[in-house]
Formats: C-alpha cells, structure tokens, sequence
C-alpha cells in the first residue's frame, strides 16, 4: 500500500507541476506578460522547492512524513488558486512560485522515496525506487495532454481550478505514509544528524553526486517549461507540444523501471554517467534536426527514457553511501542542487529567448553541461562508509 499510494502521490504532484509548460503560451498573452514573467514564477518555485526540500526531509525523518505531505498538499492547492485568479506577475510569483515550491518540497520524490525505500530489503530498492519515480512520471502522462485539453475547452483559469482540487486529493492519501520514519530493518546506525550532515558534507562522491543533479535539473526543467513554447515558434500546433511532454512522461515510465531495475545489477553512476551522455545527444537532436512532428516524436520518446532515470540511481547511491537513517535530509540536499540547475535552466531559458528570439544557447548550455556531468561520474566514491560495517558488526554482536 505505502508504494501504490506513495505512487498515486507522486503521479499527481509531479504530473501537476510538469503540466506547467504548457500554461506559458496561454497566460503570457492572456495577460500581457513576457514569458520571462511566467518562467521567473516557475524558476522560483524550482529553487524554492530545492531549498526548502532538505529541511522538509529532516521534519519528515524526525516527525514522520505523513504530516508534512498532507500540509504540503494544501498549500499546493492554495497556490494553483491563487494563480487561477491572476491578474499581476505578483500574483505569479506568489501563487506558481513561492507557495507550490514550498508544497512541491513536502509532497515529492525525496520524502515519498525515503518512505517506500525503507519498506524494501536493499536487494530490490533500487527496482522500488525506479517504480515510485515512474509514478512521477504517469502523472505528467496523463495530465499534461489533460492541463492543454482544459485549456482548450474552458481556458486556463477554469483548468487552474480543476488541478487544484486534484492537489487537494493527496490529503486523506498520506494516511498510508504513517510511520514512514521508522528505521529500515538494515539500519543499525547510531549517528546523531550533526554527525551525519558533517560525514556527508566531506565527502567527495556526494559532492560530484550534486553537481550532477544540478545538470539533471538544468536539463529537464528547461524542456519541461519551455519545449511547448519552443515548437510553437517553430510552427508545430500547439498540441504537439503537449503530446511531446506527456510522450516524455510515458517513456520515462518505462526508463524509470529499466534504470531501477539495473542500478540493482550495475554500477549506479556509471548508468548515471550513461543518462547524462545519452541527454546531451538527445538535445544536440533538438537543436539541429528538422522540427517535423516524427523527429519531435522519436526525441521527445527518447529523452522520456533519460528523463527520471537519475532519481531511483541517486537516490540509490546516497543509501548505497550512508545508509537509510537520514535519508529523506540527504537526497533532500542532492535534490537542492537538482533545484538550483532547474532555476538557471527555467529562468535562462524565457531570459534569453526574450533577449535573442531564440532557445539554442540554452539547449547549447544542457549539453556541454551534460558532457561535463558525464565526465564527473567516473571518479565519483559510491563505496559505502567504513561507518555502516562497523555499525551492522556492532548490531550482530
């Protein structure tokens, strides 16, 4: 049950926020704005999400998670309200911004994730953790082509409305996450939290493990806001913009479960290594190859199996590294770094297009910074601490 509803929790939290992108085009003009407006209310959200993210982690660790989702729910749906009735970039920046990033840091993959993890023995986390992660992604499936059809038939601020009441649905859900805190049953540790930020704040490995969450973010959150409008200027019809975000949320089920599933065969950041690689190559696609809706049908289904691959495979070496006992603060911290990339990303992105017309330097940046995210992985630590033998030796005896 705390993975089928863990799921069902992601697949509407995330699948709302993905839906985003598709809301630009449509408010922007509605409302007089550039798209930097709306893409700074969204970039703020992803920064706010990240930095707020690492402490909703510990209250969840120290609190249990199932109070801190459920008010992260209805803040999520006062937000989305607020924006339906908007009439100022203000109401933006507080209702998409400020608001849904606090919401989206209680009610998302750190805290959810840490949930199921510690349900299931370390044989099939990684597997588990690529489940829960596709959940994310169904959700972007389904909603995305749902949010445009709204916006088609009653206009984005009755479709606003609609998906706020869809937010407010993950309340009498997170009773499943009651008692998500307790320890894993090969958890032995002793360490106080000071002790665990200060061993993972030294360590090399998690260092590179953040960077590299930063490309992740700058990568997917700069085509999650800005593909739709991105195609449109290319004179694509607006629903292959939304059909290209949820053909990306699909194939990322299938490669959330396929990466999963391998980081509990194979080097997890050498598949990370992989993901990033094989990103750049995708968006080096985006920028040279003909817009013609099959191209933007075989890239869009390609990056959807790169998409949310790193979530279960980071995930994965940070328990594989310092065990499960803070993990919800720990990923909560990589998460941050994923936030900040998704800020640049989001906010360059409608920054720069406003500025030159065009959406290449940012697609040149993603890849240059995925090639260097690529080279990074090799070198990186995923050995787990001499702390954790000792801790599960002490326990034996």
């Amino acid at each position: 049950m705390v993975l089928i509803l863990g799921t069902v929790i992601l697949c509407i939290s995330f699948g709302v926020r993905s839906s985003l992108g598709v809301y630009m085009k449509p408010i922007s003009l509605d409302l007089g704005w550039g798209r930097e407006t709306f893409a700074f209310a969204v970039a703020l959200q992803s920064l706010i999400w990240g930095i707020s993210t690492p402490m909703m982690g510990y209250l969840a660790d120290r609190f249990g998670p199932a109070k801190i989702v459920a008010l992260g729910a209805i803040i999520y749906t006062a937000g989305l309200y607020i924006m339906s009735q908007a009439t100022a970039p203000l109401d933006a920046t507080i209702g998409i911004g400020m608001l849904t990033g606090f919401a989206l840091s209680m009610t998302g993959f750190p805290i959810i994730l840490s949930v199921i993890a510690r349900r299931f023995p370390p044989e099939r986390r990684s597997l588990v953790l690529g489940i829960g992660s596709a959940g994310g992604s169904s959700g972007q499936l389904i909603l995305v082509p749902y949010g445009q059809w709204l916006i088609n038939e009653n206009g984005w601020v009755q479709s606003l409305i609609i998906l706020a009441i869809m937010t407010a649905i993950i309340v009498p859900l997170t009773a499943s996450l009651a008692g998500g805190n307790a320890r894993a049953s090969d958890d032995h540790s002793k360490q106080n939290f000071g002790d665990a930020m200060k061993e993972a704040s030294r360590h090399r490995g998690y260092q590179l493990l953040i960077f590299g969450y930063f490309v992740c973010g700058f990568q997917t959150m700069f085509i999650g806001a800005h593909l739709p409008a991105y195609l449109s200027d290319l004179g694509q019809s607006d629903w292959v913009g939304a059909t290209a975000l949820a053909l990306i949320g699909g194939f990322n089920i299938i490669g959330c479960i396929f990466w999963g599933l391998a980081g509990d065969r194979r080097s997890k950041k050498m598949l990370l290594a992989a993901i990033y690689s094989l990103r750049a190559l995708v968006m080096i696609g985006f920028i040279l190859l003909p817009m013609t809706t099959p191209i933007v049908i075989v890239l869009s289904a390609a990056m959807g199996l790169l998409w949310l691959g790193t979530v279960p495979l980071t995930t994965g070496v940070v328990i594989q590294v310092f065990g499960t006992q803070y993990m919800a603060t720990l990923v909560g911290f990589t998460f941050l770094g994923h936030q900040v990339g998704s800020f640049l990303g989001i906010w360059l992105g409608g920054l720069i297009f406003d500025a030159t017309g065009s959406y290449d330097p940012i697609f040149w940046g993603g890849v240059i910074l995925g090639v260097i995210a690529t080279i990074v992985h090799f070198p990186l630590d995923d050995q787990p601490v001499a702390r954790l033998s000792q801790e599960a030796a002490q326990a034996v005896t």
